[in-house]
């Protein structure tokens, strides 16, 4: 609890600091690498999402709500702050992360070479894996049937990057890019593409939400979602571990993922 208490006690002590929004502004002896040091905004922890990726991140009315919400909230709630979500493209989450515009990335975002070099990652918080949508009636029944087709991914995802390697992907004929991931299923339901590859949860909730599309068994992938957090807020990274830790010892994290995944 100390380190959690430390971490809001950073944001008081650090009050004259430009929080979120950007870095603290450098005295004359300051170096570069210190003026642009992020810290967090007083009483807020600011998580960047892409409020279209059911059952971690979707909208209901005018609230974000699903497993990375509550998990949000939760960590939030240790560090004694209060979270607060800034819904964005999927692709633009990494680099606001490097700005500071927002404190952390938590969007079923999985842990891969290209995006840690960029950000750091806390530990993992759920396994998962990319899934294949077809329609009912399209005849493709493995990713062997991909070869030569139209595939449709959620742009900047590890769905994007397997279909798109040429060496390790699936032979397509060609990619097609979307926002989100429901963008992708409507224009597989009017044929302007054979496929979708996209996580498997998401892809669960996508085909129980279209009429007409289904869910291969087989999984292309396996991954571990974690939080992204900036390379130089060590201090922030090292409190969510704590947070996520405690949250899986008292089973808290494991009863969010049961009310989204196993309802």
């Amino acid at each position: 609890m100390k380190k959690f208490l430390s971490i809001a006690l950073i944001g008081v002590m650090m009050l004259g600091m430009v929080g979120c929004g950007g870095s603290a502004p450098a005295d004359e002896n300051a170096d570069a690498e210190a003026s642009s040091s992020l810290t967090i905004t007083e009483g807020k922890l600011i998580w960047g999402t892409n409020a279209a990726f059911e059952p971690y991140e979707y909208m209901e009315g005018d609230k974000v709500i699903g497993i990375d919400a509550e998990i949000a909230d939760a960590i939030a709630a240790k560090l004694g702050l209060e979270a607060q979500v800034e819904n964005m493209d999927f692709d633009a989450i990494v680099p606001s992360v490097q700005t500071g515009k927002v404190d952390i990335g938590l969007a079923g975002m999985t842990i891969d070479e290209k995006r840690l070099n960029n950000v750091n990652f806390s530990d993992t918080y759920v396994e998962a894996g990319q899934a294949i949508i077809v329609k009912k009636d399209s005849g493709i029944k493995s990713s062997a049937d991909l070869a030569g087709k139209v595939i449709g991914v959620q742009r900047g995802t590890t769905g994007d990057e397997y279909v798109s390697d040429e060496a390790n992907g699936v032979g397509a004929a060609s990619v097609e890019r979307f926002a989100n991931g429901p963008d992708a299923t409507q224009s597989l339901l009017t044929d302007k593409i054979d496929a979708v590859v996209i996580d498997n949860e998401p892809a669960k909730k996508l085909v129980e939400n279209a009429e007409g599309l289904v869910k291969l068994d087989e999984n292309l992938t396996s991954e571990q979602y974690a939080i992204a957090v900036a390379k130089d807020n060590e201090a922030l990274l090292e409190a969510i571990n704590d947070a996520l830790q405690e949250m899986k010892d008292n089973g808290e994290l494991q009863a969010i993922l049961d009310k989204y995944l196993n309802a």
